[in-house]
């Protein structure tokens, strides 16, 4: 019950922050909102492209590379803005299990906003060609809970080796691929409108991932905050 109120007070503290501010929110927004416009406008260029077979594996595939990037310019500074003052200071007052779930449930949560948001937005520009949209949603969600577990993960580890930013791309990259494979795989299944049935397997690697990636989070992360 303990890590449960300390989590949710901190959660809380993150929230209320970046409601104060919206950096993160609206930064990320704009670079979402911008980089689907250029691909718009790229698109347009190319005479017949929407007609032509590759369209839809395109269109995925375009779509997964923008919030892979958004996650990584959104997730990236929780840790690395912190001041070793504020760090000190939650040491006192939280146990470290707490500040990790607090700070991955918070990336959650905005991973979650800006996925949905961008989905709308990339859909208003570009033509729509999902076959099962309810379900492409949802993968779209568990994308997000993906991004966020493991780029606070690998922002924790990397804000305790000087903020090093090119650290965090090396560790994050053995992680992420698998887990992007996996949800373009996933989306591709959502866009031909396959039976739902036949991506349970692949949603259970995912979640087999993120259970992993969590549960090390929690176990790791002490043995950082001690340091």
């Amino acid at each position: 019950m303990k890590l449960v109120n300390e989590t949710w007070h901190l959660f809380k503290k993150e929230v209320l922050l970046e409601w104060r501010s919206k950096y993160a929110f609206n930064g990320v927004l704009l670079y979402v909102v911008s980089t689907v416009f250029v691909c718009y406008i790229s698109f347009n260029l190319t005479a017949g492209f929407s007609g032509s077979s590759g369209y839809a594996v395109v269109w995925n595939v375009l779509f997964w590379i923008i919030m892979l990037f958004a996650s990584v310019n959104a997730i990236a500074k929780s840790f690395m803005q912190e001041s070793r003052n504020r760090l000190l200071y939650y040491y006192s007052i939280a146990s470290p299990q707490a500040i990790i779930l607090s700070k991955t449930l918070y990336n959650i949560l905005l991973m979650s906003l800006l996925s949905v948001l961008a989905l709308v937005v990339y859909m208003v520009f570009f033509t729509n060609t999902l076959g099962d949209p309810l379900f492409y949603f949802l993968i779209v969600l568990l994308g997000s809970l993906s991004f966020s577990t493991v780029f606070t993960m690998i922002s924790a580890i990397a804000s305790k080796a000087g903020n090093n930013g090119t650290l965090m791309a090396i560790l994050s990259f053995p992680v992420i691929i698998p887990v992007i494979l996996v949800l373009i795989r996933l989306s591709k299944n959502a866009m031909d409108g396959i039976d739902r049935s036949l991506s349970l397997g692949d949603i259970g690697v995912l979640c087999a991932i993120n259970a992993i990636v969590i549960t090390t989070a929690l176990l790791l992360f002490p043995f950082l905050w001690r340091d």
